[in-house]
């Protein structure tokens, strides 16, 4: 017997930075205005992030400027619905991935149209600055040194 597959469209694209990673999963909505994820109906507009509202994990109002960042300005707001995974890393870190995530996604939705905006604005680029790692015999930091006998 040949098993369905189910056709759910969606752009999907990773965001990095420092020690966050942010897989982005844009939907395309249906007539009714809402995509199937697994067993959850999310809203054109809406957005989950780690299977929970936006609202909950980016609280404060500056955040929601940033994440909003890339849809506002490709004019995009209520055309996805959008659901984030985010690993790693702290708050700043993870809201830097996850708007380059989303500007790489809207990216892959319209090359011509979206890119030149969204480069513009510097959402393409991230500061690729990450933790440096632990050298081994330097006392538990990176460039630490061993304290060195005087006698």
């Amino acid at each position: 017997m040949v098993k369905k597959v189910k056709s759910v469209k969606y752009f999907e694209a990773v965001g990095r930075r420092k020690l966050a990673v942010a897989r982005v999963r844009l939907y395309l909505v249906n007539k009714e205005k809402f995509a199937m994820i697994g067993t959850e109906k999310i809203k054109a507009g809406e957005i989950l992030v780690n299977h929970r509202p936006v609202e909950k994990f980016f609280t404060t109002v500056s955040d929601k400027i940033q994440y909003l960042t890339p849809f506002k300005l490709t004019k995009s707001e209520d055309r996805f619905a959008t659901s984030i995974l985010i690993k790693g890393g702290g708050m700043i870190g993870q809201l830097t991935a996850v708007m380059l995530g989303v500007s790489r996604a809207l990216e892959k939705v319209d090359k011509e149209a979206y890119r030149p905006i969204l480069k513009k604005a510097g959402l393409l680029t991230v500061d690729a600055r990450a933790r440096e790692r632990r050298k081994v015999g330097t006392g538990g930091k990176a460039r630490r040194a061993k304290q060195s006998p005087k006698r």
